[in-house]
């Protein structure tokens, strides 16, 4: 996880999953508090997000009413997952691979 230059967000690389959720959670943290209106999470280099890392993503959106988080690159697990449980959830814009 590192954070995305000249633009409020992250970038993450590698698997999401059990072994990484407490690190992807604590990244998740980071846009939480900026406080800005979008959020970017650049997925490109992410090859899984399990479904306990796509919750936590979720949660996170809930958690910032009235602003967007912008995953970009997802893995295709991610808007799956997000529609499967989140149908509803605008909070996250996903921009495709």
């Amino acid at each position: 996880m590192s954070v995305l230059p000249g633009r409020y967000g992250i970038r993450a690389r590698g698997v999401i999953s059990a072994a990484t959720r407490h690190r992807w959670e604590q990244a998740l943290a980071v846009p939480a508090r900026r406080r800005a209106d979008v959020s970017c999470l650049k997925l490109s280099q992410v090859a899984f997000v399990d479904v306990a890392g796509v919750r936590a993503l979720a949660l996170t959106a809930i958690e910032l009413p009235g602003r967007l988080v912008v995953v970009e690159h997802p893995p295709p697990q991610v808007p799956r997952v997000l529609q499967m449980f989140w149908p509803d959830l605008h909070e996250i814009k996903l921009v495709p691979r």
